[in-house]
C-alpha cells in the first residue's frame, strides 16, 4: 500500500469502529476501502474481520455500564453466536470465490433494506403488540435463539449490517432499553467476529497491514462511537448508512461485473 492508501484504510477503521459501536454497517465503509486498495475479496473480507475485533472489544468497553446486570443474557446469546460464527466462516472459505463475489452484492443490498424498513418494521411489530395486549420478553425465547444463530451465520460469512440484524431482533423480542440491547450487540460482535477470526486464521490469507490499520482505527472509533451513540439522531445516522452502503454496493457491482 502507498502512505495515502494506509491512511485511507485508516480512516475507514475508524469510521467503521464509530458505526459499528453505535448501529452496525461499519464492514459497508471498511470493505470497499480494502477492495479499492487492491484486495481480492476473500482476502478484504477476512482482513477486515479480523481488524474490527478491536474495535469491537473497544465499543463493548465503552458500553460497560450498561452491561451491569444482564450476565445471564450476555452469556446466553454470545454462546449461539459463537456456533453461528464459526459455521459462517466455513462456509466463506468453502464456497468458490466466484460464489462469494457473487453472493456479497446480495447481502449488502439486503442489509441496505433492512435499514431503511427497520423503524417501520419496528413500528409495525410495537403495534401488534399493542393490539395483542402482548409485550416483549426478557429474553426473547427460542425465536431470538433461531434469528440470532441465522444472523450470527451471516455474521462470519460477512459482517455488513450484522449489528442492525441483532438489534432488530432482540428490539423485538427482548422487553429491555435500546441502549442495554445496543451494549449486548457489542459483545455478540466481538463474539461472532473473534471466532471467525481465528477459524480463518488456520485457513485463510490475511494482509497484516491492512489488519493492523483496521484494528487501530476501529479501536478509536470505538470510543468515539461509545459517546456519541446517545447524541447523533437515528435518521441522520440511517442516512449515513445507506449512502455509504450504496456505494460500496456500486463498487462491489463495478468490480464483479465492470
Amino acid at each position: 500500500m502507498t502512505i495515502w492508501e494506509m491512511l485511507a484504510v485508516l480512516a475507514a477503521g475508524i469510521g467503521a469502529g464509530t458505526i459499528n459501536t453505535i448501529v452496525g454497517s461499519g464492514t459497508l465503509i471498511t470493505f470497499p476501502v480494502l477492495l479499492g486498495v487492491g484486495l481480492p475479496p476473500v482476502t478484504a473480507t477476512v482482513s477486515n474481520g479480523l481488524g474490527l475485533v478491536a474495535g469491537s472489544i473497544s465499543g463493548a468497553i465503552g458500553y460497560r455500564a450498561e452491561l451491569v446486570g444482564q450476565r445471564d443474557r450476555v452469556l446466553k446469546l454470545c454462546a449461539v453466536g459463537a456456533v453461528g460464527g464459526i459455521i459462517g466462516a466455513a462456509l466463506l472459505i468453502a464456497l468458490p470465490s466466484t460464489a462469494f463475489e457473487t453472493i456479497v452484492p446480495v447481502l449488502v443490498t439486503l442489509a441496505l433494506v433492512l435499514v431503511i424498513l427497520q423503524p417501520r418494521i419496528s413500528r409495525a411489530v410495537q403495534r401488534r403488540r399493542a393490539e395483542n395486549g402482548t409485550t416483549a420478553g426478557s429474553d426473547g425465547g427460542p425465536l431470538l435463539i433461531v434469528g440470532l444463530l441465522f444472523s450470527s451465520i451471516y455474521g462470519g460469512y460477512f459482517t455488513a449490517a450484522q449489528g442492525i440484524i441483532y438489534m432488530a431482533l432482540m428490539g423485538m423480542l427482548i422487553d429491555d432499553t435500546l441502549q442495554r440491547l445496543n451494549a449486548v450487540k457489542n459483545v455478540l460482535a466481538v463474539v461472532v467476529n473473534s471466532v471467525a477470526a481465528v477459524f480463518f486464521l488456520f485457513v485463510a490469507d490475511f494482509d497484516w497491514t491492512a489488519v493492523a490499520l483496521i484494528a487501530v482505527g476501529s479501536t478509536i472509533g470505538g470510543q468515539i462511537g461509545a459517546k456519541a451513540g446517545r447524541r447523533l439522531p437515528p435518521g441522520a445516522l440511517r442516512a449515513l448508512i445507506v449512502a455509504v452502503g450504496t456505494i460500496a454496493l456500486v463498487q462491489l457491482l463495478i468490480y464483479r461485473y465492470g
